[in-house]
This record gives structure tokens, C-alpha cells and sequence, in this order.
């Protein structure tokens, strides 16, 4: 959902621990392609580059002088109902169905609702045990996450582990 990715894109720009590094590599890839494009520096250096500005903080302080421009930076809201799913066998993550992690998603609220959304704790390859978080479904109110857990437990697995 919404907030939840606007989480994860703040996580980076603020280069926290936990910020999902994928997004992070995705994104001074395409900055990168851009500075690259743009001829602002010299051909193929536009990665390296992209990654210095968001590494030595100056991709945080311009994003939040965006805001500022527009009238201030607000936290993303929070979900007040959340529910993890669990894996339920030992194993490693071989297949993730994007199509219905979204349905999951859209039976949630998102994206109307913007603290709606699925909020992922496990990647493909990952190992996982009995019980571990494999993601967790967020909702504005009770009645849309047990529409999405229903569905969650009325399909096959989200996530295939062998």
C-alpha cells in the first residue's frame, strides 16, 4: 500500500539499517540512467554517482527541502489493524504469487485506503521455519483484513516453500 512503500522509500533516503536494499540499488540504478542521459557526468558513471548523493545524505536533504517547498513533510499513517501470516513448514522460499499477494493487498483497502497494504518480512530464497512472518496484512478496519486473511487462508499459499 501506499504508506508502506512511502515507508520503505523514506527507510532509504534516510539510509537506515533496515532499509530494503533491492530499492535502494533499483533506485540509483535508474537515477544513474538519468544523470547518465542527461550527460551531467561522464557516460556510465551515473550509478556511482546517484549512489554517493544518496549515501552522503544530500538525496534526504533535498527530498525533505521538496517537502518543506510543499508545505512539509508528514509521516506515512499506520495501519490500526495488522495481522502477520505465517509460514507453516520448514524451508526455503521457492515462489512468491505476485497476483494474489496484490489481491491480498486490494482486499485490504489498498490503494484507497493508504495504510492499507501488504508489508513483506521474507524475500524468495530465504529460509524460513514454522511460525516465521512471511508477511503481514495491514487494513484501516477489521472488516477489510478479515476479508483479506480469508482469502488468504481460502487460496493456495501466497508463498511456496520447499
Amino acid at each position: 500500500g501506499p504508506a508502506l512503500e512511502a515507508r520503505d522509500v523514506l527507510s532509504v533516503l534516510k539510509r537506515e539499517p533496515d532499509a530494503p536494499e533491492d530499492l535502494a540499488q533499483r533506485a540509483t540504478r535508474l537515477a544513474g540512467t538519468i544523470l547518465d542521459m542527461a550527460g551531467v557526468v561522464a557516460e556510465g558513471e551515473g550509478p556511482e554517482k546517484a549512489r554517493q548523493v544518496l549515501e552522503d545524505g544530500r538525496a534526504w536533504r533535498k527530498f525533505q527541502a521538496i517537502c518543506q517547498a510543499q508545505g512539509g513533510l508528514r509521516d506515512p499513517p499506520v495501519a490500526r489493524h495488522t495481522h502477520p501470516v505465517l509460514a507453516e513448514r520448514e524451508g526455503r522460499v521457492d515462489r512468491i504469487d505476485n497476483r494474489r499477494l496484490a489481491r491480498v493487498a486490494k482486499l485490504a483497502g489498498a490503494p484507497e485506503d493508504p495504510e492499507a497494504g501488504v508489508l513483506l518480512a521474507t524475500r524468495l530464497g530465504d529460509q524460513v521455519a514454522p511460525g516465521d512472518v512471511l508477511f503481514t496484512v495491514h487494513a484501516g478496519n477489521p472488516g477489510e483484513l478479515d476479508y483479506a486473511l480469508t482469502y488468504v487462508e481460502g487460496e493456495p499459499p501466497v508463498f511456496d516453500i520447499r
